[in-house]
């Protein structure tokens, strides 16, 4: 097999100009091809204009997203974010009175306090997803647009690229800040809040951080890296790569060739690759019934516990519900109630469902069943709002005897059912849904199978 160099040599013209001038449609005279990550059908990409996307003509999934100018546009977003993130972190955060007494945090003791209240696993939760692995993620992409820009790609730009793709769904910036707002709106009766620059500029952060991880290009960027070496000898548009003996890369999109065994390494990105997750449906059921198993305690304990003037009150998650419905903030009860409550029990319902008709899907309702699929991976990390009001509160509200809040142990638990529905979400392989047998599929579809002829990418 040629190594990546030549391969890299063959695709891109001798005199093509900088990486960031032309999309790959204009840098090639061949069609790209790709096998759908939820669906598996092998289809051509089209030439797409600045904007355009392409989606499996099967399943709708997004295969390609173009954008104009993708590294200066990724590179000055993620410039702008790590501003503001340094903003965010040397300035105070929120600070309250209440009787005299007053108290103020910075961003990073929402996690530090935590560990003086032996929820070291929660702190490093907290501080992880708000602020390393957001910096991390920031830093990676500016390391991999700067050398884009320069037509000479730093070295681990491949390694760094692939590991992009990982760290997105853990970044939960976004969820911090709803959690920062149901905490103000919870103290607001109690105690004057003031929000600090930190607040505003940790908002602008969450807002660009989200920016940055939608204008990467990554079609694009792998194919500025690596070139695109050429599909596999006889790979079929209009079928399922598993049938063909291929799969789709999950992180680059390049279609490759498996062993025997329905196992091997991306030729351009070095990826691991199965023709199906190995025992998918296996670890999804026991990561379900570990998260069923952590919601118990974390329903029934409480996940903080108030003290004033002396009077300790536990709160579980359904008591800090009607409690806020008693304050009359019938919005923010919602939003608590939506996501500690209906978004962890619907993710398990979902999910279970799931394992159980997969093997009796069909070619009829395996779009709905998808549909619920990337419904059931979006949602789930937006579980963590309450666990983020837990750490603000038991930063801000240590007034002593006056006033003060300490996490609970249901605090752990939630966390770790957040955690294991992701992770659940993430082992289940939607493939699965559309691995229909061949005589079940609908007639059209067979016909179209069988007259169609090899497409060499």
């Amino acid at each position: 097999m040629p190594s990546q160099k030549l391969i890299k040599r063959r695709t891109l013209p001798v005199n093509a100009p900088l990486v960031d001038s032309l999309p790959p449609e204009a840098r090639t005279q061949r069609r790209r091809l790709r096998a759908c990550h939820e669906c598996d059908w092998v289809s051509a990409l089209p030439p797409l204009n600045s904007g355009e996307k392409a989606s499996c003509p099967r399943c709708s999934h997004v295969l390609v997203k173009r954008h104009r100018y993708p590294a200066q546009r990724s590179m000055a977003l993620a410039i702008a974010s790590l501003v503001a993130l340094m903003l965010a972190v040397s300035f105070p955060f929120i600070s309250f009175t209440v009787s005299g007494v007053s108290n103020r945090i910075e961003l990073t003791q929402t996690a530090t306090t935590l560990i003086g209240f032996h929820q070291p696993v929660v702190a490093i939760a907290v501080i992880m997803t708000i602020l390393v692995l957001p910096a991390v993620y920031l830093l990676g992409v500016l390391w991999l647009q700067f050398g884009l820009l320069r037509d000479r790609p730093l070295p681990f730009s491949r390694d760094i690229a692939r590991s992009l793709a990982h760290l997105t769904p853990w970044m939960m910036a976004d969820v911090f800040i709803i959690g920062a707002l149901v905490s103000l709106i919870k103290i607001a009766g109690l105690a004057d809040v003031e929000i600090g620059i930190s607040f505003w500029a940790f908002c602008a952060f969450a807002l660009l951080l989200l920016m940055t991880s939608q204008s990467l290009d990554a079609d694009w960027m792998w194919f500025s890296l690596e070139g695109e070496p050429l599909a596999p000898e006889g790979t079929r548009t209009g079928l399922p790569a598993g049938e063909q003996g291929l799969t789709g890369c999950p992180t680059c999109g390049l279609i490759n060739r498996l062993s025997p065994r329905g196992r091997g390494h991306c030729i351009r990105c070095h990826e691991k690759l199965h023709q199906r997750l190995p025992n998918s449906l296996q670890r999804t059921w026991a990561l379900l019934g570990a998260s069923a198993i952590m919601y118990i305690p974390a329903n029934v304990y409480p996940i903080m516990t108030t003290t004033s003037l002396g009077n300790s009150s536990p709160s579980t998650i359904i008591g800090g519900v009607v409690q806020l419905i008693q304050m009359g903030s019938w919005p923010i009860a919602a939003v608590i109630f939506i996501a500690s409550v209906i978004v962890p029990v619907g993710k398990l319902v979902a999910l279970t469902w799931l394992c159980l008709v997969v093997k009796r899907s069909s070619a009829l309702n395996a779009q709905s069943r998808t549909r619920l699929y990337r419904l059931t991976e979006f949602i789930g990390r937006w579980s963590m709002v309450d666990v983020f009001v837990v750490a603000i509160l038991v930063a801000l509200i240590r007034a002593g005897s006056l006033m003060s809040i300490t996490p609970g142990p249901a605090s752990l638990a939630f966390g770790a059912v957040v955690v294991l529905t992701m992770l659940a979400a993430m082992t289940f392989d939607p493939r699965l849904i559309w691995d229909t047998p061949l005589p079940h599929r609908h007639p059209l579809l067979r016909r179209k199978a069988a007259t169609k002829e090899p497409v060499d990418g």
